[in-house]
């Protein structure tokens, strides 16, 4: 095995084959992306940040260097992630990849100071991008990739419903604004200041600033509150059983690999049988 082959396979990993330096380099890598996110979060406190800046400056240095180290890699290594291309064509399809363009853009804010002029106002809000990072996990987050999966299989379903929330957040807001426009104009002055009601009350959030004061206005308003605990269930319900059923196709898959491995060993001598 060459040494990129060695490489591409630290950094790419089997699923089902994953070795020690694989584990290690997945536990380092989520470790320094954890690390990150608790650096953003504790910079927005200003005495603490004035108090180790020195301390942030380092994690961020050190978090960029490596995270450049692991894009070339990855960049390097291209052509074996996709065989069927060429070396620039692998390339170029990693970096538009959605793992490549975020991996670009979580190490990007750091360059362009050093590549161009720029504003300090627009380098501290190119700075956010660095929370682009937090998708890194994704790739090597099992429970992550779960939830993309299951998103993927139940996006037809959810998509029904959120097309049935629409309709009734349009309706419920058209019904509202013809009963309490008159009574109240700066409220509810058109259909869409009524959709914010709609939707504040639908999902049964009802922060208060908008509300019906008429008694076919508040009847109304109640029937969409309730409307709003089934429709929310919806997707909930949706996703749960996905949920479910990638937990037990995941138990299934791992009994059936240990019923595969115990029939590799004599149970009585412990000899490994032939295959």
């Amino acid at each position: 095995m060459t040494f990129k082959e060695k490489v591409f396979h630290t950094i790419q990993p089997d699923e089902n084959s994953k070795t020690k330096k694989n584990r290690w380099f997945e536990y380092f890598i989520t470790t320094l992306i954890t690390l990150n996110i608790f650096a953003v979060f504790f910079e927005s406190f200003e005495h603490f940040y004035g108090a180790h800046t020195t301390l942030f400056n380092i994690i961020e240095i050190f978090s960029v260097l490596v995270f450049t180290i692991e894009y070339l890699l990855r960049l390097w290594t291209s052509d074996m992630l996709y065989p069927k291309h060429g070396k620039f064509k692998s390339a170029i399809k990693f970096m538009v990849s959605f793992y490549g363009l975020v991996d670009l853009l979580s190490i990007l804010p750091f360059y362009i100071p050093f590549l161009m002029k720029v504003d300090l106002r627009v380098v501290r809000s190119m700075r956010l991008l660095r929370l682009l990072r937090i998708l890194k996990l994704q790739r090597y987050s099992t429970s992550f990739k779960m939830v993309i999966s299951v998103f993927r299989e139940a996006k037809s379903d959810i998509a029904v419903t959120l097309f049935i929330t629409f309709l009734l957040l349009i309706i419920a807001s058209t019904i509202m604004y013809h009963l309490e426009n008159q009574i109240q104009p700066n409220n509810f002055s058109n259909i869409g200041q009524s959709f914010w009601w709609a939707i504040a009350t639908l999902t049964t959030v009802g922060y208060g600033d908008i509300y019906p004061v008429t008694g076919w206005g508040k009847f109304i308003s109640g029937i969409i509150a309730l409307l709003g605990i089934g429709v929310v269930a919806l997707p909930t319900g949706i996703i749960s059983s996905k949920f479910i059923e990638k937990i037990r196709e995941k138990e299934k898959s791992k009994k059936d690999k240990g019923k595969k491995g115990a029939y590799k060993y004599c149970p009585h001598c412990g000899k490994k049988l032939i295959d």
